[in-house]
């Protein structure tokens, strides 16, 4: 079961009203016996059945709005995710939220009422009638047993990541349908998205297939366990060896011991997808949120890493990190994919808090300075630079009103993209930086860390990737302009990059392997 906040006490609140539940079943069932056997209409049968409506309706509104808390919660941590994959996050804000409904209001609390009542029928069956309930006590485990078999062939995992695979490559393909009319690559896409939607739709149909058969074993099983309580009644009722009353007790209470297990075998189909999704959500790492209040002296800092470790569920980021950075030193981090790299510098900005360890800057653990003065302090240069709507210049000063925009765009080569846009650095950028290549939204991206002429400390996640030579070029010229006196850490592939350092650092599986002068 998910960590979810508040879920303790919405457990306990579930269980206090299961609890009160059990009670109006054994209440209403000694009542519908009475009447039945000619004891006429009781007070206590109308109240138990009033209470079973009220108590209904206060576990639709309690679950409600939890799950409107929760997923209110789910979505602000996607949305302040670090993932990149615009399309993968927009499935899981919206389908993927949405889908956890179903397992918080539904599944949920038929769990707990299955777990209530039917431990209250049969204690009541066993002051009734020790043979019923022996009976009852050997079946019922039947009715979870099945529902477990049947379920280890449901699809839900399969068909949640087929949605979040069709919908991030269908927002890609949407982006770049521009791109993809000029090289005469739509209609395969087209193609592509039909086989990724069909191949969703089969696992949907399995997931379906599943959960009728499912529905119909729980049902089969449910109303042959209540037949064996009933027939044996009959024939004692009959030869007098059970007085009508009890017997109509035990007939009325069976049922009720199976109907919670069979409503919680049949909403785990519909909530699947939906656990599937919520266990993802919580597992996405999110930009962590500080609030220190220390501040620093400005300029170039030395940075000290004391046996970082960062962890994301059961993935290892990296692993008793010990890295010592001097005041003005330039620093390349190299390594394979996936070994730690980007996630260094993701510390040092305070995108993700250490599991253990931690970072000084002139002595000062990072996590207590004051965020906005340190990153004021930080020129920072992504894989992908992010671009908003609005005109060249802005992009390029973005979050320094007084920032020398024109000498920026100099120093970084973008003075000639510039120039050949209508508007010059008036000219209107798209959203994510439609209208340049990546080249050129790279190129504004150093742009930015240009015009931070006052940060001390330069962070560059391999800026020179997936640009061609002569793009490279343009990029290590800018990149050179803005290393000297200042403290820089560069993440590197390609000897171009890794020339600009002193020192080189190896990470592998996030760990540091060797470091070595450039």
């Amino acid at each position: 079961m998910p960590a979810l906040p508040g879920l303790r006490r919405y457990l306990v609140l579930l269980t206090l009203l299961g609890v009160l539940s059990a009670f109006a079943v054994l209440i209403q069932a000694e009542g519908l016996a009475t009447l039945l056997t000619g004891g006429g209409l009781s007070f206590f049968l109308i109240l138990a059945i009033a209470c079973r409506v009220m108590l209904s309706l206060s576990v639709d509104v309690l679950s409600g709005r939890f799950a409107s808390s929760v997923k209110a919660g789910l979505r602000r941590r996607l949305l302040g995710s670090s993932s990149e994959w615009a399309g993968v996050v927009a499935t899981q804000v919206t389908r993927g939220v949405d889908a956890a409904d179903s397992y918080l209001t539904g599944y949920l609390p038929t769990l707990v009422v299955s777990v209530v009542v039917p431990v209250a029928v049969i204690v009541r069956l066993f002051t009734t009638d020790l043979v019923s309930a022996l009976v009852v006590t050997a079946t019922l485990p039947l009715i979870p047993v099945f529902a477990i078999l049947v379920g280890k062939h449901t699809a839900a995992r399969t068909q949640w990541d087929l949605l979040k695979k069709l919908g991030g490559h269908f927002l890609d393909v949407v982006r770049g349908l521009e791109t993809l009319k000029v090289f005469g690559r739509a209609s395969a896409q087209v193609s592509t998205v039909r086989s990724m939607a069909s191949a969703h739709a089969d696992a949907t149909m399995k997931t379906l297939r599943v959960a009728f058969l499912s529905a119909l074993v729980l049902e089969l099983v449910a109303t042959m366990s209540v037949a064996l309580v009933a027939v044996p009644i009959g024939f004692r009722l009959l030869s007098g060896g059970l007085d009508a009353r009890t017997a109509l007790l035990i007939l009325v209470l069976a049922p009720e011991a199976y109907l919670p297990l069979r409503a919680a075998g049949a909403k785990f189909h519909a909530a699947a997808e939906g656990l599937t999704a919520l266990r993802e959500a919580l597992a996405v790492p999110v930009v962590s949120v500080r609030s220190g209040t220390a501040v620093r002296r400005r300029g170039a800092p030395s940075l000290v890493f004391e046996r970082v470790s960062v962890s994301f569920g059961d993935v290892v980021a990296l692993s008793d990190v010990d890295l010592s950075v001097p005041a003005g030193s330039r620093l390349a981090l190299v390594g394979p994919s996936g070994s730690g790299k980007s996630t260094l510098l993701a510390v040092l900005l305070g995108f993700v808090t250490p599991t253990s360890g931690r970072v000084l800057a002139d002595g000062v653990d990072v996590r207590a300075l004051d965020p906005a003065d340190w990153l004021a302090d930080i020129a920072w240069v992504p894989q992908r630079p992010t671009l908003f709507r609005g005109s060249l210049a802005s992009n390029i000063g973005l979050g320094l009103p007084s920032a020398d925009v024109f000498g920026a765009a100099r120093a970084a080569a973008l003075d000639q993209v510039a120039a050949g846009l209508p508007d010059g650095y008036a000219s209107r950028v798209g959203e994510l930086g439609e209208g340049l290549s990546a080249g050129q939204r790279q190129r504004v991206g150093l742009a930015r860390a240009l015009a931070r002429t006052s940060a001390g400390l330069v962070l560059l996640d391999e800026p020179t990737a997936r640009l061609d030579t002569r793009t490279e070029e343009a990029v290590l010229s800018g990149t050179r302009r803005l290393l000297p006196n200042r403290t820089a850490l560069l993440v590197a592939h390609r000897p171009a990059m890794v020339a600009l350092a002193s020192r080189v650092v190896e990470l592998r599986s996030g760990r540091v392997c060797s470091g070595v002068a450039a």
